[in-house]
């Protein structure tokens, strides 16, 4: 499943899964739902920017990190892309190799830094630290869940962590099956909900960069709860170029956005071509066999649970008081 369509979706459910429950800070992701879904995709991946400029047309092209041998556009050569900076330029594999595993937490961390992952178990610990050091925003604090949502997701479906037994194609998560996740997600689910994806990444796009960002990162100045038991690797040095490559992902994003959003149509040449020449109805009937519904439906649970967790840690969250719950049909067929 590609980044975009598939982490919206899991944040698109793990709040109707945090309803279901009647959890305490529903209400906070709901006032603030495109700050809690930009982070669902953005309060990770940080490599969401070009990757290539078109010689031909001057524009640029590509995602950050995705190899690009061609142009898109044009079909003719392109040039390495790279973030200016204070001097120098970051090509997206650096800014990877500097920030990823620092967003995701369990898994992506450079060789260097692998000492710094936190255990699956002790995750809620990490989470309610981080936001107990900055309760001041609410829309920062639906920016924190939803980058809870995206470890969740991405551990999961990456089968970093055990709990997906879908065998879709080749894989749970492989090249040729991400298009097919996508095609269900996109098509099937999303006209199931009526999610209108384009205005969904257009307010995603135009969120603002949260400070908690920068902190549950440990890349501004260590402070508070998570920098007295997290002590290890804060790179306070770092955090202007971490502040430019979070508005270079914004910026990125609508352009990014119109990629997937015409790869993902039904008669897209890419989507048959990663496929193996798969049509788009050979994709959904393989996505349902494959019980492509309990996948979203297992994650959506998985971070309601991660939210469930955190909350009983955070004082603040833990005396408010529960909501109504609002039920959801777990994506049952009606």
């Amino acid at each position: 499943m590609s980044g975009l369509i598939g982490h919206t979706m899991y944040g698109i459910l793990a709040a109707k899964a945090a309803q279901g429950r009647g959890l305490a800070v529903s209400p906070i992701i709901e006032r603030h739902l495109p700050s809690f879904l930009c982070a669902a995709y953005l309060g990770c991946d940080i490599q969401v920017m070009p990757e290539a400029v078109c010689v031909d047309t001057g524009r640029e092209v590509g995602f950050g990190t995705v190899p690009l041998g061609k142009s898109p556009l044009t079909g003719g050569a392109v040039k390495q892309w790279a973030l200016e900076h204070e001097g120098r330029n970051y090509r997206p594999k650096e800014i990877h190799g500097l920030f990823y595993g620092r967003s995701h937490l369990v898994f992506g961390w450079s060789a260097a830094e692998v000492s710094l992952g936190v255990p699956w178990d002790h995750l809620a610990d990490y989470c309610a630290l981080a936001i107990r050091d900055d309760m001041t925003s609410e829309r920062g604090l639906a920016y924190a869940l939803g980058w809870m949502v995206h470890i969740v997701g991405d551990s999961l479906i990456k089968s970093v962590q055990p709990g997906i037994r879908m065998h879709l194609l080749d894989g749970v998560y492989t090249p040729r099956n991400r298009v097919v996740q996508d095609q269900f997600t996109y098509h099937t689910i999303g006209g199931e909900l009526g999610i209108d994806w384009v205005k969904t990444f257009r307010d995603m796009a135009a969120t603002p960069v949260e400070p908690i960002q920068l902190h549950y990162m440990r890349i501004a100045g260590k402070r508070g709860r998570l920098g007295q038991v997290f002590d290890d690797g804060w790179k306070p040095e770092l955090q202007p170029l971490l502040n430019a490559v979070l508005v270079e992902n914004r910026r990125w994003l609508p352009h990014h956005t119109e990629d997937v959003l015409r790869d993902v149509q039904r008669d897209s040449e890419e989507a048959k071509r990663v496929s193996g020449g798969l049509e788009h109805a050979q994709m959904i009937q393989m996505a349902e066999a494959a019980g492509m519904r309990d996948t979203l439906v297992t994650i959506a649970e998985q971070c309601a649970d991660l939210m469930e967790q955190t909350i009983a840690l955070v004082p603040e969250w833990r005396d408010l008081p529960p909501q109504p719950k609002k039920g959801w049909n777990q994506l049952k067929h009606e």
